[in-house]
C-alpha cells in the first residue's frame, strides 16, 4: 500500500469529492460515520456504510467534521497511517470518534516513517479507541496545542507496540513529538510550543509494549518556554489539569512508562509498569549517561500516583518507583507495590525545594540495586512518609528533609546495607520520627524510640505481596501512631484501617505463627551486621585506591 500523509482539519487541506448524501447530511448538521476497509473497500466509494467503505484514509469524502462524526477502521486489516488532525472540535456529549468495527483482530494503524500515526493539534473532545498502533521508526499519538487549549481528549483500549525500543545513550528528546520521544503518547513537549494546556485528558485501558516510552506529559514552564530556569522567579507554569491515566499496562520498554510533567490535579491509578527502564544508562566505563524512572512527577502540583505496580527497572542512575522531581509540590504516591527495581525512592527537588509531598501505604520488596534517598540538595519540606513497608532495600538515606513526618514505617535493609543520615542536620531540621520499626540494621540515633525487632510477617514468600501482612501476635499490631489529617480509609492490601499498626498493613492480624527473636540471636545478628558493614567499607576503600 502506498504510504501517505494526510491532513484533516477545519481548513480542509484535502481536496475531497462530496456526494449529494454527504452534503445533505452536513447541511442538516447530522454527524456522519465514515468506514475504512483495507480488505474490501474502494476509494471510489462514498465510505458512508460498511458496504460502501473506502479502502484508505486518502479515499475519505469529508465535507465537515462536526461533533459526533466517526471514522471507523475495519478489524482484521493493517492500515498505513500518518494523519495530522487540526482543530477538530467535538463536545463532551458527542465527541469526534476514531475507532474500529467488525469481526477479527483489532485493526492495526501503522507508519514506517519517522513521524506519528496521529497528530492532534488544537483539538477538543476527540476519542481514539479500540485500535492497535505501531510505528517502528516513529511514535504513536502526539497531542499538542498551538493556538487554543485542548479539552476532553480520550485514548481508550489502544494497544501500542514496536516503537523504537532500542538502546539509547542519552535522555530522549521530549520537545518534538512522539516520534522524537520514541513514545506511545506525547502530550505537548518540553519546552512546549505554546502557553495553551491539554486539559481533561483521559488515557484508559491501554497497553504499551516494546516501545521506547509510554505516556509522556509536559507543558509550559514560562513565557520563554525555557524549562531550565536560572532562578525561581523565572518560573511561571501553565498546568495541564484533569489528566487521568488509569488501568494501563506498560511493559518491556527501554525507558519510561508515565511522566506527569506540568500537571495540576493529575491522577495515575491502577496501572502496571513491568520491566520498563531497561536501558542501564551507563557507558563502557560504567559512568552514568542518563536517568530514567517508570512513573514520576516533574514540576507538578496536587497530583497522585496510586494503586500501581512498578517492577523490574534496571536504569543505574534512577530506576526508582518514587520520584518527586523539579519543583513538584503537594503530590502523593500511595498504595504502590514496588519490587525488584534499582531503588525505591530518589527525590530531586530544585530551587527552594519541594513542599508537602507524601509517600504512604507503599510496599517495596528487593529494590536494592542502589541507595534510596528522601531528597537531593534543595530538600523536601513538610515531607510525609508513613505506613510504608520497605523490605530488602539498599542503603536508605534520610538526607535533606525538613519539618517532615516519618512514622509507622518498617525498614529492613538487605544484608550489609545501612540507614544513612547526618545527625547534625536532623537535630536542627524540625523532623518528627516516631513509631518506626527497623530490622537487620541498627536503630538510627535520630529515632531512639523505634522498635528493632522481627516484624512478624505472615509468610516468607517474597514474590507474594500478601506475605507482608502481619501475624496477630506481631508486636507491630497497634504499635503505630495515629496520623492526623489523613483521608486514608484502607491499607495497602485494601483492608479497612482497623488498627494503628507499623507498616502498610493495618488490620488486626492474620492467623499465622509469630516467632520472636531471642536475645542471643539478636546479639549474633548485630555482630554479623557490624562485620558486613566493615567489609563493605574496606571494599569501597580498596576500589578507591
Amino acid at each position: 500500500m502506498k504510504l501517505f500523509r494526510t491532513c484533516i482539519c477545519i481548513l480542509l487541506a484535502l481536496t475531497l469529492t462530496i456526494s449529494g448524501l454527504a452534503f445533505s447530511a452536513s447541511a442538516l448538521n447530522v454527524p456522519q460515520t465514515h468506514y475504512i476497509d483495507v480488505l474490501n473497500g474502494n476509494d471510489a466509494n462514498d465510505g458512508l456504510t460498511p458496504e460502501t467503505a473506502v479502502q484508505s484514509v486518502n479515499g475519505l469524502k469529508i465535507n465537515e467534521v462536526i461533533p459526533g462524526t466517526k471514522f471507523l477502521f475495519r478489524n482484521g486489516g493493517v492500515y498505513d497511517c500518518n494523519v495530522v488532525i487540526g482543530e477538530w472540535q467535538g463536545t463532551k456529549e458527542n465527541p469526534v470518534v476514531i475507532s474500529s468495527y467488525g469481526e477479527g483482530e483489532t485493526a492495526i494503524l501503522k507508519t514506517d516513517l519517522h513521524t506519528e500515526v496521529f497528530q492532534l493539534i488544537d483539538c477538543s473532545y476527540v476519542t481514539i479507541s479500540d485500535l492497535s498502533i505501531t510505528a517502528p521508526n516513529g511514535g504513536g499519538i502526539w497531542i499538542d496545542t498551538l493556538n487554543k487549549t485542548s479539552e476532553g481528549i480520550t485514548l481508550e483500549n489502544l494497544y501500542f507496540y514496536d516503537m523504537q525500543n532500542h538502546t539509547v545513550n542519552s535522555r530522549d528528546d521530549f520537545s518534538r513529538g512522539a516520534a522524537a520521544a520514541r513514545a506511545a503518547v506525547m502530550i505537548k513537549g518540553l519546552p512546549a510550543r505554546s502557553r495553551y494546556a491539554v486539559n481533561d485528558l483521559t488515557v484508559t485501558g491501554c497497553e504499551v509494549y516494546n516501545c521506547g516510552n509510554g505516556v509522556i506529559i509536559w507543558g509550559s514552564w514560562n513565557d520563554q518556554q525555557q524549562p531550565w530556569c536560572e532562578t525561581e522567579e523565572e518560573i511561571d507554569p501553565v498546568y495541564n489539569t484533569g489528566v487521568l491515566v488509569e488501568h494501563c499496562y506498560f511493559h518491556d520498554m527501554d525507558a519510561e512508562a508515565v511522566v506527569v510533567g506540568m500537571c495540576d490535579g493529575a491522577l495515575v491509578t491502577h496501572c502496571r509498569a513491568i520491566n520498563c527502564c531497561q536501558g542501564l544508562g551507563v557507558d563502557e566505563n560504567g559512568e552514568i549517561m542518563y536517568f530514567t524512572a517508570a512513573m514520576w512527577f516533574w514540576g507538578s502540583e496536587n497530583s497522585t500516583i496510586q494503586y500501581c505496580e512498578i517492577a523490574g527497572q534496571k536504569n543505574v542512575g534512577d530506576g526508582m518507583a518514587v520520584d518527586f522531581d523539579s519543583h513538584s509540590n503537594n503530590c502523593t504516591y500511595q498504595y504502590i507495590y514496588s519490587h525488584d527495581n534499582t531503588r525505591f525512592m530518589c527525590n530531586c527537588p530544585n530551587y527552594s525545594g519541594q513542599h508537602n509531598n507524601t509517600v504512604r501505604f507503599c510496599l517495596s520488596v528487593n529494590d536494592n540495586g542502589g541507595r534510596s534517598a528522601c531528597a537531593g540538595g534543595s530538600g523536601e519540606y513538610g515531607f510525609s512518609f508513613y505506613n510504608n513497608t520497605i523490605i530488602n532495600c539498599g542503603e536508605f538515606q534520610f538526607f535533606n528533609i525538613y519539618d517532615s513526618y516519618i512514622a509507622n514505617n518498617i525498614i529492613v535493609p538487605a544484608d550489609g546495607q545501612v540507614v544513612s543520615y547526618r545527625l547534625n542536620e536532623l537535630l536542627t531540621a524540625g523532623n518528627t520520627f516516631t513509631n518506626n520499626c527497623y530490622y537487620n540494621v541498627f536503630t538510627p540515633l535520630f529515632d531512639p524510640t523505634a522498635m528493632n525487632t522481627v516484624p512478624g510477617f505472615t509468610a516468607a514468600d517474597v514474590t507474594d505481596y500478601n506475605s507482608f501482612t502481619l501475624s496477630a501476635d506481631s508486636p507491630l499490631i497497634g504499635a503505630g501512631a495515629a496520623v492526623k489529617g489523613t483521608e486514608a480509609m484502607t491499607d495497602f492490601f485494601g483492608n479497612p484501617i482497623e488498627s494503628n499498626n507499623i507498616g502498610c498493613y493495618c488490620g488486626t492480624g492474620t492467623d499465622s505463627e509469630y516467632i520472636p527473636e531471642g536475645a542471643v540471636n539478636k546479639v549474633i545478628r548485630m555482630i554479623s551486621h557490624i562485620f558486613e558493614i566493615l567489609m563493605h567499607e574496606i571494599m569501597n576503600l580498596l576500589e578507591d585506591i
